[in-house]
């Protein structure tokens, strides 16, 4: 579920409970999470409702100005069931806290090898976590295209892989474009590096 980056701000700070969206079927449900650039989103309820049902105040709550102007949105969307989504901030990104903590012990650096370890393992493309952490230190801020051709992967193989990496805390996306080891991840490559 997209979510504009100014509404996002919104969830966080309280100021809007609801999004709607017109689907096939739903691509979130009750009591899930989304992880967004402001965090986590908890999902309360996915209520399925018609378009004359959206009064001015569910409009609002969701970010919009008026009924109308949320109705409008809507009809520029692809046709499907109109779902009334309630939701709201439920904290940081996990990611963002873990990437964070620096100092690990030898039994947290043995888990992150040890993970790492098994994707290599599990990986149809050979091992790929070091070389990819490694081109990261070595080019931060490189774009996924460009270093998806240094670790001669394609470009959907390594975005998936540093998704990967992202939820060890291990690197970071960058606003402009690209990646950058974390200050966890930096550590991490230095001590099994040595």
């Amino acid at each position: 579920m997209l979510i504009k980056q100014q509404i996002l701000e919104q969830i966080a700070q309280g100021s809007v409970s609801l999004a709607f969206r017109c689907w096939q079927r739903p691509t979130v449900r009750a009591g899930g999470q989304l992880q967004t650039a402001v965090g986590i989103l908890a999902i309360d309820a996915v209520d399925v409702i018609t378009l004359h049902q959206v009064t001015d105040v569910d409009a609002q709550q969701a970010g919009y100005a008026s009924q109308q102007a949320l109705i409008d949105e809507l009809g520029q969307t692809d046709q499907g069931q109109l779902y009334r989504i309630q939701l709201h901030w439920a904290g940081p990104d996990p990611r963002v806290v873990l990437r964070e903590q620096t100092g690990l012990s030898s039994a947290d650096l043995e888990q992150v090898r040890q993970k790492l370890t098994q994707w290599d393992a599990q990986s149809k493309h050979g091992s790929w976590t070091m070389t990819v952490l490694n081109l990261i230190q070595t080019h931060p801020e490189t774009r996924a295209a460009e270093l998806a051709a240094l670790a001669q992967l394609e470009t959907a193989t390594l975005k998936a892989n540093v998704r990967k990496l992202k939820a060890l805390g291990l690197t970071e996306s960058i606003a402009k474009g690209g990646y950058r080891l974390s200050p966890r991840g930096q550590e991490v490559i230095n001590r099994l590096n040595a």
